[in-house]
């Protein structure tokens, strides 16, 4: 069991979290014709708005409030008004979704107050979906925004079911955690369309952020599960949880609408796709097709070729509380020892990560100790990558942002093919920077010699 600890340094040096509101707003745009709006200052929406740009590589809808120092201090009702008037009349959204920011939480604006007195004051709104989450920047992190909006979406837009014998025994619900990328959903969508079950993913970035070029621009998100589908979710069979954080979302859906729900804290592995895949074969009551019962077997040979380059190595990794757990218990599964766990905010899963300690703290806390406990793979995200640089040692980019790279929305890791997958990048990279610093092979490296010619070892080998 980990030990979870906290920096005790006076400020954070070289950030590895993103912002509550951040993590709030992303959830937002899993939704269909959606507009989020951050209630703060234009700094912290701007800021917010260039980190998914630069990650996506796609124009991303952000709203903000506007607070100037004055009407800071004065209260921010007119503001928010006016926002929503504005977002309403020229952008025709079909949701609007607020996220408070630290100066407006600092102050103590009442924004559900305030969407009270617009209902009252503007009729078109009585009706109209606007979701307030309440995300303080100076407190938690990008996945507790995420995780405080979905559970505050399924609260306010999905319906009790008035008969619960009308379920649909195929409909199936998906609370997919913010470490999972829109390719990570597309396959799972796949994986459970080929059991015979119907997903509905809230929020369903696949829908909206997977890159795809609409016939013409549209001003809010482009894709995504519609208000309309949230509002039937309470009569699915089952709902799926991915991640811890998506929990309490989980036992917010089953308090409403009285649908079961299983968590599954890590879909990147072995063991953990087999539970998964047996799960769906039960639910569906259908065998499990061929083609997982194929790549299964691709992913356990992927893994006997992968384990001489990443058993033995000395892992640093700085992620999201979900993301660190699923892939630092892969690769100890594959034989690396996880000597430097860095995260950003508590959960539940950071005691069972694979490792003495795990830190909350900043890229600089992770850069230190790799050097200190002479670590030979770095994972985090881009703003990484010169710790990797001055450590000389391979860097895999994970979670939000990555900027510096391509193709960071359909980046894959779930599944048994998108486990393969992780499994040779991440060995690949290994046996580059093995290659490019002149290393011995992983047998001489092991043995300190080449095998002799005459043994079993070296028949085995050829």
């Amino acid at each position: 069991m980990a030990t979870v600890k906290v920096a005790k340094k006076a400020c954070a040096v070289n950030p590895l979290k993103m912002s509550q509101p951040i993590g709030g707003a992303f959830a937002f745009m899993g939704l269909r014709g959606s507009m989020p709006l951050l209630h703060g200052s234009q700094g912290c929406t701007s800021f917010g708005l260039t980190l998914f740009v630069r990650h996506f590589k796609e124009a991303v809808p952000m709203q903000t409030t506007a607070m100037s120092e004055v009407a800071t201090v004065l209260g921010g009702y007119e503001n928010v008004e006016k926002a929503i008037i504005n977002i309403y009349n020229r952008t025709k959204p079909e949701i609007i979704g607020i996220c408070s920011t630290g100066v407006t939480e600092t102050k103590g604006d009442d924004v559900e107050g305030y969407l009270k007195l617009i209902r009252q004051k503007h009729p078109q709104f009585a009706n109209f979906p606007l979701v307030y989450v309440s995300t303080p920047d100076f407190k938690d992190a990008f996945q507790d925004g995420w995780e405080k909006t979905v559970t505050r979406i399924v609260e306010v837009l999905v319906e009790a079911p008035k008969n619960t014998a009308r379920r649909d025994p195929a409909r199936v619900n998906v609370l997919p955690g913010c470490h999972l990328t829109p390719g990570d959903l597309d396959e799972l969508r796949t994986i459970l369309e080929d059991f015979g079950l119907e997903p509905a993913f809230l929020p369903d970035l696949a829908g909206s952020l997977d890159g795809h070029i609409p016939d013409e621009f549209v001003p809010t998100t482009i894709g995504g599960i519609g208000v309309d589908e949230i509002a039937t979710m309470g009569q699915a069979s089952w709902t799926i949880a991915v991640g811890a954080q998506m929990r309490r979302a989980a036992e917010a859906m089953q308090a409403k609408t009285g649908v079961p729900f299983r968590v599954f804290e890590r879909l990147c592995g072995l063991v953990p796709n087999d539970e998964f895949i047996m799960f769906l074969s039960e639910i569906s009551r259908r065998p499990v097709p061929l083609k997982y019962r194929r790549q299964r077997g691709q992913l356990a040979d992927a893994m006997l070729d992968s384990h001489f380059h990443i058993g033995g190595r000395k892992l640093a990794i700085g992620a999201e509380p979900d993301l660190l757990f699923d892939l630092s218990s892969m690769l100890h599964e594959m034989g690396a020892a996880v000597s430097v766990a860095v995260t950003t905010t508590q959960s539940p899963v950071l005691e069972r990560v694979a490792t003495d300690e795990v830190l909350i703290g900043d890229l600089e806390d992770l850069e230190t100790l790799a050097k200190a406990r002479d670590c030979d793979l770095l994972i985090t995200h881009s703003h990484g990558r010169q710790a990797a640089e001055r450590l000389n040692i391979p860097f895999h980019r994970a979670g939000f942002p990555m900027f510096d790279r391509l193709g960071a929305g359909h980046q894959l890791s779930v599944g048994y093919r998108g486990t393969r997958d992780l499994i040779f990048n991440i060995s690949n990279l290994i046996i580059a920077d093995r290659e490019q610093n002149h290393e011995p092979t992983p047998d001489t490296w092991r043995t300190g010699h080449e095998p002799d010619p005459s043994t079993d070892q070296a028949a085995a080998l050829h």
